[in-house]
């Protein structure tokens, strides 16, 4: 399980993100990168991190999904996700 300072922070750079989206389309099209950097840091989109939405788990996330790798095979065996099934050949 990650740390909730690190989820709050994820949580808090995301929320960043969608404040300036507008303002940073604006800046992009008028190719004012001087404004750009005006903008915080956080605002970048490539700043982002996906984090499984259960534990917070940085490595192994499934973008389909939401969640990681290992909540996935748990959830998936307990037939928690619709249209998942174990394969077998």
């Amino acid at each position: 399980m990650a740390k909730e300072s690190m989820k709050a922070r994820e949580r808090k750079r995301q929320k960043l993100v969608e404040k300036y989206a507008v303002k940073r389309a604006a800046l992009k099209a008028a190719g004012d990168y001087e404004g750009l950097q005006k903008l915080p840091k956080n605002a970048s989109p490539v700043r982002l991190h996906n984090r499984c939405q259960l534990t917070g788990r940085p490595k192994g996330y499934m973008r389909q999904f939401g969640i990681s790798r290992i909540n996935f095979r748990e959830m998936a065996l307990k037939g928690l996700i619709p249209g998942v099934k174990k394969s077998s050949w």
